[in-house]
């Protein structure tokens, strides 16, 4: 299991961390993270369906639609109606979010749309990864490595990151850092209109 935490220096009431597993099923495990009887009452399960599910018009590709998208390599693809329930092998990714804002009046505006930032994130993220198979399949473990840091690297300079980096992974098999700055660059901000 992996653990992603984010804590804001200037916002000391604001958290979000993301614990994941990746099992090898179409999401049939009531409780792979572990949570407590008093977290798996608060919870609540949002299925993300990489072909199916609605993604902003902005982040849309042809070529990143797993609708349309057949591997090169695998032959997988194009996902179709109830593919979770026809193909194999199949890999589910399960995520407890945790976000905390406590700034009376704004609490539970920020809480949800920060989910829902992070929900989009990783719907085109998934896609992303189902459909850039090709990209990564057959690669050793020394490979991805390689790889997430040069990956890694490209991320920092198009965002504008600097050198500082801090560790953030509880988990050696997740790459241990991740960028960080002392103001947000123009890229990473969002419009609190929204809230």
């Amino acid at each position: 299991m992996s653990c992603f935490i984010f804590q804001c220096s200037f916002l000391p009431r604001f958290s979000i961390n993301i614990e994941s597993r990746y099992e090898n099923n179409a999401g049939t495990s009531d409780n792979c993270l572990d949570l407590t009887s008093e977290e798996l009452e608060l919870r609540e399960v949002d299925n993300i369906d990489i072909a199916f599910d609605e993604l902003q018009e902005k982040h849309y590709k042809p070529e990143e639609d797993p609708t349309a998208f057949v591997s090169s390599k695998t032959n997988r693809g194009p996902l179709k109606e109830k593919w979770k329930e026809t193909l194999e092998p199949i890999m589910c990714s399960y995520k407890a979010v945790r976000v905390k804002f406590e700034v009376f009046g704004l609490q539970t505006r920020v809480e949800d749309y920060v989910h829902k930032v992070i929900r989009d994130i990783l719907l085109l993220g998934h896609r992303q990864a189902f459909t850039w198979i090709d990209e990564w399949y057959g690669m050793s473990i020394e490979d991805l490595r390689l790889y997430e840091s040069k990956m890694q690297e490209e991320t920092n300079r198009i965002v504008g990151v600097g050198e500082e980096v801090k560790s953030t992974s509880s988990s050696p098999s997740t790459p241990t850092n991740t960028p960080t700055a002392k103001t947000p660059p123009a890229s990473l901000t969002f419009n609190t209109d929204a809230l």
